[in-house]
């Protein structure tokens, strides 16, 4: 059976690997058409897509995947913290200095 072109994406969003969400849609499509008893009705391709989000949702539970993204982010923005105070500050000084030299070249 095909598997919805819409499956990698579900995949990557629920933290599944492609091959596991596979299998969850098969499972998913087995249990609606134990349900509805037809295949290819729009109720049926619903049941299918409804068992296959709860399913998803029940792996994603069980991952214990930590959420480190954000930490990850806090810390390179108080790592690069120092280098931009750097980089204002010679911005600075060269602006000033740009502006002295422009002044001594008028005064001369």
């Amino acid at each position: 059976m095909k598997t919805p072109k819409l499956l990698p994406w579900y995949a990557r969003k629920a933290g599944v690997s492609l091959p596991r969400a596979e299998a969850l849609w098969r499972k998913a499509v087995r249990e609606a058409t134990a349900e509805t008893g037809w295949v290819g009705t729009p109720e049926y391709w619903g049941a299918a897509m409804a068992h296959f989000q709860q399913l998803l949702a029940d792996e994603q539970a069980t991952l214990c995947a930590p959420r480190v993204t954000p930490l990850v982010r806090s810390q390179n923005r108080m790592w690069r913290l120092p280098l931009i105070a750097m980089e204002d500050l010679c911005t600075a000084m060269a602006a000033n200095w740009r502006r002295n030299l422009k002044f001594l070249r008028k005064a001369a």
